[in-house]
């Protein structure tokens, strides 16, 4: 998020410099606009950090831990940092439920023991926080549970451009650090503390700030993001707690991104390439009209999400974005992915689909602490 934060910073501030520079002679009083307003509370922010580093004691620490002291997981509404982690595991049908929800309630003291609490700082502390799939909880958990009424089922989409399908698991957790040698140390810890025989199959995928917070098809990633916590606190926290997560995994078509006009680019998003600003005209087809709900300029979006999605991938491989966003419903995520593949309101699918193919996704139940620690 600090690099991010960077990134509208110095953009912000070419964009002021345009402004004045435009016109002959002396330039006229600037008007601040909503870019530069964002930069000056994105500055203040990291400004903040910087003097909670400072302070003894572990500060910052003390701020992540505002979270589990709300009854809220570490990853939930907190931001993002330089690498994360997304474990999803498939347990066997013979596992022991029982014994699978202690390893998930003693996920602290795993990350406790990767990264020490009398040891860590902002360099290497890390946030870690896990999730159910939809059929482990209703089976492992229960009616007892405080999403037990709720369907956070991840059905299969298919549109015309392509489809979102749906691969399922059990097991899900996402961390987050500063430096990705502890989310290795932290996932090797997880899968050895699972119940022998237990563990079907697992992929741990570890993400990357690229370009100071774009996504690898050259757009700013998280543009419309709650700025502060409290906001993202009431859009990602349900009653008591919990939370509900969407994850999927995106490749990019590369090589079609990178032999495409900008312009082109642009109109399949809806935003400006550089600046991540909204286009006043755009496609009721393109993924910011797919997301709001309408092509209006501004349009009043209908659901909010907190993303904390992320680059992956090799050059030698499958590269591309590892979507990640928390809700206090799943029906912030089906109205989004609905208007995706053109289920619904109208038969439009999402221009983005063009230019990147879905091959995971699922939905995840993050309860709150006071839940997990019954299980431990």
């Amino acid at each position: 998020m600090l690099n991010r934060c960077r990134l509208v910073a110095a953009t912000a501030a070419r964009l002021g410099c345009r402004r004045g520079l435009s016109s002959g002679g002396a330039p006229p009083p600037p008007r601040p606009s909503r870019l530069l307003l964002a930069a000056a509370a994105t500055v203040a922010f990291v400004d903040q950090r910087r003097r909670l580093a400072a302070l003894p004691g572990g500060a910052l620490t003390a701020v992540t831990a505002a979270a589990a002291s709300d009854n809220v997981q570490p990853t939930v509404y907190s931001e993002t940092k330089d690498h994360a982690l997304y474990l999803t595991i498939h347990l066997d049908p013979r596992a022991d439920k029982r014994e699978v929800l202690r390893v998930a309630a003693n996920l602290q003291k795993l990350v406790d023991k990767v990264c020490p609490p009398d040891l860590r700082d902002e360099s290497d502390e890390t946030w870690a926080g896990v999730g159910f799939g939809y059929s482990f909880y209703r089976a492992a958990v229960g009616q007892s549970g405080s999403a037990a009424s709720v369907d956070f089922s991840y059905p299969h989409r298919r549109g015309a451009l392509g489809e979102l399908p749906s691969t399922g698991g059990d097991l899900f957790i996402h961390a987050k650090s500063n430096q990705v040698s502890k989310l290795f140390e932290l996932c090797q810890a997880v899968t050895a503390a699972m119940p022998k025989g237990s563990v079907r199959s697992f992929e741990d995928i570890y993400s990357f700030v690229y370009r100071n917070g774009r996504d690898l098809s050259g757009f700013i990633d998280g543009t419309e993001n709650a700025a502060d916590e409290e906001s993202r606190k009431q859009i990602a926290v349900a009653r008591g707690g919990g939370s509900f997560v969407i994850t999927q995994r995106w490749i990019h078509d590369l090589a079609k991104i990178r032999d495409s006009k900008p312009a082109e680019l642009e109109s399949f998003v809806g935003r400006d390439i550089t600046d991540s600003t909204e286009l006043r005209r755009k496609s009721i087809s393109s993924h910011v009209a797919r997301m709001t709900g309408g092509n209006a300029f501004e349009q009043k979006k209908q659901f909010e999400i907190v993303r904390q999605s992320m680059p992956y991938g090799t050059v030698s491989g499958e590269s591309g974005l590892f979507f990640i966003a928390y809700a206090a419903s799943p029906d912030n995520f089906n109205f989004m992915l609905d208007r995706m593949v053109g289920k619904g309101s109208d038969s439009h699918s999402d221009d983005i689909m063009r230019i990147t193919r879905c091959v995971a996704g699922n939905y995840w139940y993050f309860p709150p602490t006071s839940e997990l620690a019954k299980f431990a």
